[in-house]
């Protein structure tokens, strides 16, 4: 096999490339330690349909659960080709998921990610993934979640970031999120990257934060996406939250986040607890005394945020001192309900 691949005439090639799918792992590293991988990746950079989806398939194969091969597979050359395949063969799905999955086997290598970010495959990937792009239209369910994935691998990397915001990144996020419903996981893989990415750039929560519907978007994601999605949703409120408590705290609690943030605090993920809790901490109203109105209405309606405001501070000790009992629960359900009230 390796000789076909090294030494062989195209069909043989081909067929070596197929075969490689059947070993097994030990026999898969023999074959890469043997140098078959350089003639692969030459085949990617070919005419030749046939040969370039029997080589992807075979290098899928000898990256699946090896760094090492993860790493000389982009030595050889591997991410130039996979783009300029998937630049050159938008139109044909099959391809196109192989030259995705390749990518994102490639991605989860931490030493491939600056030259994926730096060889234009985040333009790529986000032009793919955008719906106003007649691609974008077209492509799978499994393909913009392949995509994602990629992205949320390669955001670790510094150079990613900047790539992402120059390319209109975000937007094209948040119009995904909008455009499913917060039970997806495509959804729920958006946010974890849109989390991972204001969490590391400034910039980039500031644009996120001037996005008209955005704060509403996250707090209808923290009460109906995954468990997951909930945390991360949060952990963006958070940080929206720290970066200037006065202004948007008031435009959280407007699109009334407190019900799904404390249902959070008692029925999240550790992680989403945690996040919940800081979110609450920020939100809640230093000012429980009420205010100056002269009006029996206003008088009416400060006497009630008054004790809305007490009840929030019951929860919130509770809730501080990491209660998850059946009484913390309840506490929690009469806070919603008056909440609502």
């Amino acid at each position: 096999m390796a000789e076909a691949l090294l030494y062989g005439e195209r069909e043989a090639r081909i067929m070596a490339a197929r075969e490689i799918g059947n070993l097994n792992t030990k026999q898969k590293q023999r074959l890469a330690d043997n140098g078959v991988i350089s003639p692969l990746v030459s085949m990617l950079h070919g005419e030749d349909y046939d040969s370039i989806v029997a080589a992807l398939f075979a290098l899928l194969n000898l990256a699946f659960g090896s760094e090492r091969n993860k790493r000389c597979i982009a030595k050889a050359g591997a991410i130039a080709a996979i783009v300029k395949i998937l630049i050159q063969f938008k139109n044909n799905e099959s391809l196109m998921e192989m030259g995705l999955a390749a990518l994102l086997i490639l991605s989860s290598c931490s030493m491939n990610k600056p030259e994926i970010a730096s060889s234009g495959a985040v333009q790529l990937l986000l032009e793919l993934l955008d719906s106003e792009f007649p691609i974008g239209q077209s492509i799978s369910h499994q393909v913009k979640f392949d995509i994602i994935s990629t992205l949320h691998n390669l955001s670790t990397s510094p150079q990613t970031i900047p790539s992402i915001l120059l390319s209109g990144g975000l937007i094209t996020l948040i119009q995904l999120i909008y455009e499913y419903d917060n039970s997806s996981d495509l959804v729920e893989k958006a946010m974890a990257l849109l989390e991972s990415i204001v969490s590391s750039s400034e910039v980039a929560l500031s644009q996120v934060c001037e996005v008209g519907g955005v704060i509403r978007m996250l707090v209808e994601a923290v009460e109906e996406g995954t468990a997951a999605c909930r945390e991360y949703a949060a952990g963006i409120l958070v940080l929206i939250c720290r970066r200037c408590r006065e202004r948007y705290r008031v435009m959280i609690l407007k699109e009334g986040a407190m019900p799904g943030v404390m249902h959070l605090s008692v029925d999240g993920t550790w992680r989403a607890r945690e996040k919940a809790k800081a979110l609450l901490l920020l939100l809640r109203d230093c000012n429980n005394g009420g205010g100056g109105g002269s009006s029996s209405s206003s008088s009416s309606t400060e006497r009630v945020q008054f004790s809305k405001n007490v009840a929030l501070e019951e929860v919130m000790r509770e809730i501080d001192r990491g209660g998850r009992s059946g009484t913390c629960v309840r506490m929690v359900e009469e806070m919603i309900a008056k909440l609502r009230t």
